[in-house]
């Protein structure tokens, strides 16, 4: 391990006020943690962070520290923070194996979760252990959703999601893979058979497309396809990724450690939207940036782009004439919104202007017994906030279920 955890633990303040926890969306207790950690209290420390977020390990690997729980660290303010993440991640993997999740005595009533990414497992997790009957619902072949199919195996190991589906089987948790709810199975169904409540955490994976000629080429591609199985694509040496967001970083990285010699980001804007961290990786890589390129139009030779001037408030000023790019391939890399699988098939679902369901604070849709959170209700956001939220609305839909008798 590159950070020595022991070393780190000990430089902690043990501050009055720990912002460090503040900054965690999900409040992650790291004064506790780290005092038990250096009382040789491993597995409470473990335990403790697992009943706080159900995915500690993986938000360990994949949160943005910078702009979280590290970066409110008042030893940052002259120096090196404390590595938070690390201290975390060696607690929660090593007692991932370890845990021995309880269960409440059977309340007799079947739960359906539909999409088994982050909201999808904090949800069984969470109504597993209150004693409801759960059964995950999931299109793919694996567990995981965007935690397996959206984030590259260097950033997250897919080992660890192979863990969490063991403790899923232990807590009594059915998992149906390769199903699709909305095409053979509905909604409708899935009521008929008795499931009292049920969750919808399908995610966003309809890639947004540019809307300019090319889209349709065959060394054209999407990130969200691309990130799926990159091992299946051939890109030749040269990729132009367009986007500059966290996934761009991803496809961009990945790309080059999958043999393409050359990777290059349009980025619409003078600054990329990715985290601070994530572009220091990919420039470490040998990625190479594009600012204010704006494609108009993808050929079987490259790109056009024209390149935007801005003021100093980031407005755009003016476009450049068109100018080429080669390269031998092209992943589009601007965001993703829902399939309509579920709402084609479904009455009573309301969704925004954007696909996205509509539910209130707790997560409860506009048809009754049917709750949704994650990225199919607030577009793509990170791991810990589709923790955070799902957290209340498991809540909710422990309410609800004992409410109906």
């Amino acid at each position: 391990m590159a950070v020595h955890v022991v070393d780190e633990a000990r430089r902690y303040l043990h501050c009055k006020k720990p912002l460090c926890r503040e900054g965690c969306p999900i409040h992650t207790p790291i004064p506790d943690m780290i005092q038990l950690f250096l009382h040789s209290q491993i597995d409470e420390a473990g335990q403790m962070l697992f009943e706080n977020n159900p995915l500690s390990v993986v938000c360990s690997l994949v949160c943005d520290q910078k702009k979280q729980c590290e970066g409110h660290c008042v030893l940052g303010r002259k120096g090196q923070p404390v590595h938070i993440s690390s201290i975390e991640n060696y607690i929660s993997d090593s007692y991932l194996d370890r845990l021995e999740l309880t269960r409440e005595a059977s309340r007799g009533k079947r739960v359906a979760i539909i999409g088994s990414g982050p909201a999808g497992i904090t949800i069984a997790v969470l109504l597993a252990r209150k004693g409801y009957d759960v059964t995950l619902f999931e299109s793919h072949d694996k567990i995981g959703g965007v935690l397996r199919y959206g984030i590259p195996e260097f950033r997250l190991p897919k080992s660890i999601l192979d863990r969490y589906k063991t403790q899923l089987v232990r807590l009594g948790i059915k998992i149906r893979p390769n199903t699709v709810i909305g095409t053979t199975l509905t909604l409708d169904d899935l009521q008929r058979d008795g499931y009292k409540a049920v969750f919808i955490g399908t995610g966003v994976w309809r890639p947004r497309k540019l809307d300019i000629p090319g889209e349709s080429l065959g060394h054209v591609h999407f990130a969200i396809n691309y990130l799926q199985n990159p091992d299946v694509y051939d890109l030749g040496d040269d990729l132009a990724v367009i986007g500059a967001g966290n996934s761009a970083m991803d496809v961009a990285r990945t790309a080059l450690r999958k043999g393409v010699r050359h990777v290059t980001v349009f980025c619409r804007r003078l600054q990329a939207a990715a985290s601070q961290l994530e572009i220091d990786y990919a420039i470490a890589d040998g990625v190479e940036f594009l600012y204010g390129a704006r494609p108009v139009e993808i050929t079987d030779e490259g790109v056009r782009y024209q390149t935007a001037s801005f003021d100093k408030d980031g407005n755009v000023t003016g476009l450049s004439e068109p100018q080429f790019f080669p390269c031998s391939s092209v992943i589009v890399a601007v965001s993703q919104g829902p399939m309509d699988r579920i709402v084609s098939t479904t009455k009573g679902l309301e969704t925004s202007d954007r696909g996205l369901l509509t539910t209130d604070a707790e997560g409860r849709t506009s048809r009754p017994g049917v709750f949704a959170s994650g990225d199919v209700v607030r577009g793509a956001r990170t791991v810990v906030e589709a923790v955070k939220y799902s957290k209340e609305v498991a809540r909710a839909m422990d309410e609800y279920l004992q409410s109906i008798g």
